[in-house]
């Protein structure tokens, strides 16, 4: 469903309470409330002043490129609305300089100009106005008329042009280069669903659980294809990058790529919307580099980050801004473009670059210690009393945890942060390997319990993994006590080591039963064996007391943080993982 819940004080006011917001981040800049333009309080006369703008909710485009280095002013509509032309020839007024004033957006823009112009014939020649479109996923025959949609790739020409003008550039030198770098821009988005705007009616989601829109625009339009079952990234951006660099799709080939000569050099920007985590775009940024690479297209830059957002839009868009090639006639060398491009600047919307081409990844030297595959344990070497039986148990344990992954999950995400199943999933899943690799051996027991120790140490992030950690690495010390002149295990030696185990595990943890934590089932359990009862009643025990945590007020991890109605009938996550660890133990 689209989130439709915002945190405002009223539609009407949004866009002017943000604008104050913004001026109070930065007093360089300065604020006419009236009609909505955000500039630059100390302007240099001397310069090219670049105005810019549309309507609100694409933060922090505009406004948050108004900078020394970059936008001179910005010219604010309300969400998804193009300002008046009032309004632009306001933010020219306020700005109007030696140099001349460059402006951009269509109609009213254009309008502003005009009107401009009119009223100031000797400047009529300097007051430029150029028009960004860079969406590849309108074709020709589509966008014949109204053309291509502005994305992001709006803020390349941006950054260049106002590089430019803090460079000194003429307003002819300005406008040359921004107009060729306009045309060489490649945009396209992807949604996971559409925004809601704020002040309108409740959204509906259009699109199903295992759905995207391909080509989507930044105010809610519909993309040009919808796709199902959401594919692997790693396809979905091959086919976005072919969309961009394609030299023979007769709608949508607007760059003149090289078809894999090797010669083609990109400027990158993974933009997202608005509704994308920074641990998914990361990720997004990697694949893109990757591919673009085996595509033998180099990457000079990459930038990645929130340029121009549709509101909460969860999805992400691909620009590539293709360089001129050696000998290729262009208003500015590929140099000196990169290097506008790193310019700094003051505009707080600007996202940290490198300024350099994305490397090599530099990696930390191999870690010289044993991995969980090989690790061992030295010291006694004693068997279970029934080997074979021992390892099958453990494989069982794991199977068991991997299956319970969904309902871990699903009570974690109620009463804590919702990584429970997937971290029991994986400690049981490295275990599960090792086992089927044959490196647990049932006449090596306390071998294997140290190997356990070290995947749950490993696999597992997290509280309960350093828990799971530290308890079996303490059983592994009790073992090789509780074992001295035995030769061979008995439920008497286990009893008295899983007893130390849980004294060691008491140092660290200030939780005991009852606290609605794992600890709750490991206690009863470890309590019940030294009252003299049965394996198998210990542990219908000690599922009687992960059952009862969710009758139990939170006294320890996550959930001592949620308010208890949240928690009540809602049993431990961690509690139960023992559970199903120790009942498949014995089935």
């Amino acid at each position: 469903m689209v989130l439709n819940k915002h945190l405002i004080n009223n539609p009407t006011t949004l866009v002017i309470e943000a604008l104050q917001g913004l001026a109070y981040q930065n007093p360089t800049l300065s604020l006419d409330i009236k009609n909505k333009v955000v500039y630059r309080s100390n302007i240099n006369k001397d310069q090219v002043a670049l105005i810019c703008g549309g309507g609100s909710g694409h933060e922090p485009s505009h406004a948050g490129f108004v900078g020394e280095g970059i936008l001179t002013a910005a010219v604010c509509g309300n969400v998804f609305a193009s300002p008046n032309a009032s309004q632009v020839t306001r933010a020219i007024e306020l700005v109007d300089g030696d140099q001349g004033n460059y402006t951009g957006d269509i109609l009213n823009f254009g309008l502003a100009k005009e009107m401009y112009a009119a009223a100031h014939p000797e400047k009529s020649k300097k007051v430029k106005f150029l028009v960004v479109g860079d969406d590849v996923s309108v074709g020709r025959t589509q966008g014949g008329i109204v053309g291509r949609r502005g994305l992001a790739g709006t803020v390349l020409v941006y950054k260049i042009a106002g590089a430019l003008s803090a460079r000194n550039a003429n307003i002819d030198r300005v406008y040359n280069v921004a107009a060729w770098v306009a045309e060489r821009l490649g945009t396209v988005g992807i949604g996971l669903e559409h925004c809601h705007i704020p002040g309108t009616l409740p959204a509906q989601s259009h699109l199903s659980s295992d759905e995207i829109e391909l080509g989507m625009g930044i105010h809610n339009e519909p993309g040009y294809a919808q796709v199902s079952p959401v594919p692997k990234l790693s396809d979905l951006v091959n086919d976005l990058l072919t969309l961009v660099i394609s030299t023979s799709d007769p709608e949508r080939s607007f760059l003149p790529f090289g078809s894999g000569s090797g010669q083609d050099e990109v400027v990158l920007m993974v933009n997202n919307l608005g509704g994308v985590s920074e641990l998914e775009l990361s990720g997004i940024t990697r694949e893109v580099i990757l591919q673009l690479d085996a595509k033998k297209i180099k990457v000079k830059r990459v930038l990645v980050g929130a340029y121009m957002t549709s509101l909460n839009m969860p999805g992400f868009s691909l620009t590539l801004l293709l360089l001129p090639r050696n000998g290729e006639k262009a208003p500015a060398s590929t140099e000196e473009l990169l290097a506008l491009l790193d310019d700094k600047t003051h505009a707080p919307g600007w996202k940290w670059s490198s300024g350099s081409p994305p490397g090599t990844i530099n990696t930390a030297p191999e870690e010289q210690q044993t991995t969980s595959s090989n690790f061992t344990s030295t010291g006694r070497k004693i068997a279970a009393a029934d080997p074979a039986g021992f390892v099958k148990a453990i494989k069982r344990a794991a199977t068991a945890i991997i299956q319970s992954e969904p309902e871990l999950t699903h009570l974690d995400s109620i009463a804590g942060d919702g990584d429970a199943g997937l971290t029991h999933k994986s400690g049981a899943e490295r275990v599960l390997s090792i086992a089927n690799s044959g490196s647990l051996d049932g006449k090596d027991v306390i071998n294997s319990i140290a190997q356990i120790a070290k995947a749950a140490s490993d696999a597992m992030d997290g509280t309960s993994g350093a828990l799971y950690s530290i308890f079996f690495s303490s059983l592994v010390q009790s073992l090789h006590q509780s074992t001295e002149g035995k030769p061979e295990l008995t439920l008497d030696i286990w009893t008295e080591s899983l007893s130390g185990a849980l004294d060691q595990l008491y140092t660290y943890t200030r939780a005991r039963h009852p606290s609605r934590t794992l600890i709750d089932p490991i206690a009863v359990f470890v309590e019940a064996l030294q009252s003299g009862n049965s394996l198998s009643d210990a542990v219908a025990k000690a599922s009687t007391a992960a059952d009862e945590t969710k009758n139990l007020e939170a006294r320890a991890g996550r959930a001592a943080y949620v308010g208890k109605d949240k928690v009540k009938g809602v049993a431990d996550p961690g509690a139960i993982g023992v559970k199903v660890i120790l009942q498949a133990l014995i089935a």
